[in-house]
């Protein structure tokens, strides 16, 4: 059917449309590189995430792998038990290597490529956070099951579209939080949630961790052979290929990541976000910042951000405080912990890491039990593959995520706009005290990488 066709048939002949040319339409349009006329947005069928029924649990998948190495490698091993029909790595080394243990899996250097195959179930996303959007949004107009790592997105702007994106097609989706499906966090929701403190007016956060010093090339260097430095860039602007920016040092330089802030937020404050209902905040400010290294990288080692979130039915308003960097809340030193989520409340305080809790209640304050409710979880990958199949839901959805991917970068925000503080306006997606601090939500687009916009 070509796209002529599909444009003029009217609202209620769309009805008619098979899922599948729709898919191939996105597909081709995905491949050139074009992005999708917004009228086609009134006539087309739900995306196949919406329209198919559930499947067997014990029926495989066909996924596609985009990213294959480091935390990719990870993730692969993780969803194995599925078709792995197609792998994606810029990375020719890297990709011969994972080949080897999936011979009848196709090869790519371009995620592009791989959304052009017709049998795929769903994606597993593990690039830099720079590259997390366009296959993201891609595979989400194609209605398939979407697993991408967190940081959900590299800017504000896009977290706010890859959630509208996942709402809209009502695909099955799960941001790589892999702490969220662990059982000591989902005791410490209970005893939040229970009221074993009381009302919760302030959360402190703080992460023991380090920025390394990069330092720039004197000249410029050729990438490896083996290394599509094109297509690793994508949509950023070009740069010479330089060791001290390429593989996990990306991560430390704002064209390519958000250093600690977005590589540990959202595991961290997934807790308290998930304890206290949290969404979007009303104010946003970076108190201080060190850098703490003597690199041409910019992300900072130290950092401290104030966050302000409004009531949740009867529950009162929250300050949440980021500490990294070895930054921490006043008398944290009693707890012992070099990274711990505090909680504090009317009656008491929780105390939280990854694997362990401490409830510390007022004195004459009698400490509760509450009972467990939440099941424990089946692992976060099998979470994502038996959702595909069943059409069931997701801890780690993106509508829940893309909110928790927004907080952590404005943090960031507030950062780069030196200091300031933000009185965001979600609804709107403005800072209306600080207009010039909005160019930070979103970032240019190198030409042929812009985002869809339908």
């Amino acid at each position: 059917m070509s796209k002529t066709r599909l444009l003029a048939l009217e609202a209620n002949d769309a009805s008619r449309i098979q899922s599948v040319s729709r898919r191939d339409f996105i597909r081709a349009a995905v491949a050139a590189g074009v992005m999708l006329p917004a009228g086609l947005e009134v006539v087309h069928n739900p995306a196949r995430a919406a329209d198919e029924k559930p499947r067997s649990a014990n029926s495989k998948l066909n996924l596609a792998i985009i990213g294959v190495a480091a935390k990719g490698r990870d993730n692969l091993n993780n969803v194995a038990s599925e078709n792995i029909v197609a792998i994606c790595d810029i990375d020719a080394k890297r990709l011969d290597e994972v080949a080897k243990l999936y011979p009848a899996a196709a090869k790519f250097d371009d995620w592009r490529k791989v959304l052009e195959l017709k049998n795929l179930d769903g994606v597993v996303i593990s690039t830099p956070d720079h590259t997390h959007a366009g296959p993201t949004l891609a595979a989400l107009q194609l209605g398939l099951a979407v697993y991408c790592e967190k940081p959900l997105t590299h800017t504000v702007a896009e977290a706010r579209k890859v959630g509208e994106f996942a709402k809209k097609y009502k695909n099955v989706t799960q941001m790589g939080t892999q702490i969220h499906a662990g059982d000591n966090y989902r005791r410490v929701v209970e005893m939040v949630q229970g009221g074993v403190i009381g009302p919760v007016t302030k959360v402190h956060v703080w992460l023991a961790s380090s920025v390394p010093a990069f330092k720039k090339p004197a000249a410029d260097a050729m990438p490896p052979d083996y290394v599509n430095y094109d297509l690793w860039l994508g949509p950023a602007a070009y740069r010479p290929f330089s060791e001290s920016h390429f593989h996990f040092q990306w991560r430390y330089w704002w064209a390519f990541g958000g250093g600690s802030m977005a590589d540990f937020f959202c595991h961290y404050c997934d807790l308290p976000f998930w304890a206290l209902g949290l969404t979007q905040p009303t104010n946003v400010v970076c108190s201080k910042a060190e850098k703490g290294h003597d690199g041409d990288n910019e992300p900072p080692t130290r950092m401290q951000v104030d966050y302000q979130f409004p009531a949740r039915g009867d529950q009162p308003p929250v300050t949440l405080t980021w500490y990294q960097g070895g930054w921490k809340p006043e008398g944290a030193e009693q707890y012992g912990k070099s990274s711990a989520v505090l909680f504090e409340g009317r009656d008491g305080r929780i105390l939280a890491d990854y694997g362990t809790n401490k409830v510390f209640m007022q004195d004459g304050k009698e400490l509760k039990t509450v009972e467990q409710t939440i099941p424990s979880s089946i692992g976060h990958w099998k979470e994502w593959i038996e959702a595909t199949k069943t059409k069931g839901p997701t801890t780690c959805n993106f509508a829940y995520a893309s909110n928790l991917t927004e907080s952590a970068l404005l943090g960031n925000v507030s950062l780069k706009a030196g200091l300031k503080p933000l009185d965001w306006k979600a609804d709107t997606m403005t800072i209306p005290g600080t207009p010039d601090a909005e160019q930070y939500l979103t970032k240019e687009y190198r030409k042929g990488w812009e985002l869809p916009t339908a």
